[in-house]
Formats: structure tokens, C-alpha cells, sequence
């Protein structure tokens, strides 16, 4: 047994939401329609280089459609795939779902609550996008519903942030977490493995950086070159200059970042996807997450470490 109380060998943050609530939150995502401070002007355009929501937004998630629906369809669709009740949380996935002003923040939130078969948020956002007011509100929410605070940390590296057009710096992530930490949020963080300048001795520099952040669950994520954003455009052009990963070198290098990693971080996800039809890059095939995992933790159990192992 390992100091998260079950025998798997890392942290799951699914098997802690199943011990705390009796079932697994089940994320049902939602686009209200929100944008982002390096896309409508606030700090610069374009976006991010890497993104392009169309890429990992469902169908469904339209922001001209009123949140009850989208709630409604993509509630059916889940119950259709999962026959197991869960517990259901609207999740404001697509661009910064707290860059705009306080009361319509309250609106938004305040409809996706509404829902009857909703029991909480989570709210995706940027580290700058943020400020005690927002937070102050989050935190009240979080008295009464379940709330999980999600920030796009991408890299710990100012010259990767500065290069992949995020518009902050690690210092604003620091900022932004400990700020919600103060307030008793739960936090997450999501961060990108392969970002281009990035060798896999970096990442692995970046554990560290990781373990010393008042984060509560992580999401790591291969680098997906998706078509539309800007990314794709300099790979066309210039494949070289990214370090795209084999399956087999992404397991290996995820397994070293994971037993780096402090046993209380609790770990969301380990890969995600992109539907074919918007993928630019080198391809795993059709492998779901799931199965991802399944060879990650295999791996684990060949080299007989577990997270935290050299932490």
C-alpha cells in the first residue's frame, strides 16, 4: 500500500474523488462563449501556438447554444457511454472561463448550477486571469458545490512561455496558485510534455518546479500538432525543430517525471487526444488514454518504482 492509500502506483486522482464522494466525477464540458488575453487584445492576438479548441471541444459545445442544453446533450451522451452514475460537473473547458467581469462570471456559473443533474464546476483558466475578487467568489462557491480550479500551466520555462505565445511568466503561475491555495480552492494544473526547446532533460528539471506549487492534481499531456494553429504552420516548415515522441519514449519518459513526482500531487491524466482529422503531426494511431495508461503503468511495474520513488 503507498501513501495514497491504494495499491496502484501513483496517486489517481479518480481513485480519490471515488474514496471522498463514493463515485467519479464526470466532467461534462461546456463553451460559454468566454476568450483569452492573448486572443481578443487584453495582452496580445493570436493565442496560444499551440491551440486550437475546435481540436478537443465536442460537437455539442457551442457557444451560441444556451448552457442548459449543452449541459442537457453532452449529460445524454456520457450517460449513453458510462452506465455507471456519476457525479456530474459542468466544465468550462474552452479558452480562460474567468476572463471577463465578475457579474457575468456569477451569470455563467450561476446557469450551469442551475442544472439539476449538476453538482459542481470546474472552471479551466489561465494563471493570469485571476485576481482576489474571482477568487474570493470561487472560493464561496466552494462551500457549497464541488469546485476544482484548473490552470494552464503549459511549462515552468519563461523562454518556452515567451515562445509559444502564452503572455505569462512562471512567476504569475507561482502567484495565481498560491493565491487560490490561500483561499482553500482545489487546484489543478495542466502541463504540456514536449513543447518545442524543450529536451526531455528539461522536463524532467521541471518536476521539481512542479512539486514546489500548491497543486492538489496535475494533467501531463504529449505535445499534439494540431491543424489550424500556428504550431502546425512552423512544422510543415520546419519539423526539426520539435521533439515530437514515440509511444514508447513518452511511456519512458513519463514513468522517470512520475516517480520524481511528490506522492501527495495527485495525477488527473497522463496523455491526450486529438481526433485524427485535426492532426498535423506524428500519430499513435487510434490509442484512447485508457490504453496509454494501461502501458504506462505496465511500465512502472517493469521497473519496479511508483511515484515519488526519488522524490
Amino acid at each position: 500500500m503507498h501513501p495514497w492509500g491504494t495499491p496502484r502506483r501513483f496517486n489517481s486522482y479518480t481513485d480519490q474523488c471515488r474514496r471522498a464522494y463514493g463515485s467519479r466525477l464526470q466532467k461534462v464540458a461546456v463553451n460559454a462563449g468566454f476568450s483569452c488575453p492573448n486572443r481578443d487584445g487584453t495582452i496580445g492576438w493570436g493565442g496560444c501556438s499551440f491551440c486550437n479548441n475546435e481540436g478537443f471541444n465536442p460537437s455539442y459545445c457551442m457557444p451560441d447554444k444556451p448552457i442548459a442544453r449543452q449541459l442537457d446533450e453532452g449529460l445524454a451522451f456520457l450517460k449513453k457511454r458510462y452506465k455507471k452514475p456519476d457525479i456530474f460537473l459542468a466544465y468550462l473547458q474552452a479558452y480562460s472561463n474567468t476572463h471577463a467581469p465578475l457579474p457575468l462570471l456569477k451569470a455563467v456559473y450561476g446557469q450551469a448550477l442551475a442544472h439539476p443533474e449538476i453538482r459542481g464546476l470546474v472552471i479551466g483558466t489561465r494563471p493570469d486571469c485571476v485576481d482576489g475578487d474571482r477568487l474570493d467568489y470561487i472560493a464561496r462557491l466552494s462551500q457549497e458545490w464541488i469546485i476544482r480550479l484548473e490552470y494552464g500551466l503549459e511549462s515552468c520555462r519563461d523562454e518556452t512561455l515567451e515562445r509559444i505565445n502564452r503572455g505569462h511568466t512562471h512567476a504569475d503561475s507561482v502567484r495565481a496558485l498560491e493565491m487560490a491555495a490561500a483561499r482553500g480552492i482545489h487546484t489543478g494544473a495542466h502541463v504540456i510534455l514536449g513543447l518545442p526547446g524543450e529536451t526531455p532533460g528539461m522536463m524532467l528539471e521541471q518536476v521539481q518546479l512542479i512539486n514546489d506549487l500548491p497543486l492538489n492534481s496535475i494533467k501531463f499531456h504529449q505535445l499534439q500538432i494540431v491543424r489550424g494553429t500556428p504550431l502546425a504552420t512552423e512544422y510543415a516548415s520546419h519539423p526539426e525543430r520539435f521533439r515530437l515522441f514515440s509511444l514508447d519514449e513518452y511511456v519512458d519518459l513519463v514513468v522517470s517525471l512520475v516517480e520524481c513526482l511528490r506522492p501527495g500531487l495527485q495525477i488527473e491524466r497522463f496523455s491526450g487526444e486529438v481526433p485524427p482529422r485535426f492532426n498535423a503531426g506524428p500519430s499513435w494511431g487510434r490509442l484512447r488514454t485508457d490504453q496509454v495508461l494501461r502501458l504506462i503503468e505496465a511500465r512502472m511495474e517493469e521497473r519496479g518504482t511508483w511515484q515519488g520513488r526519488l522524490c
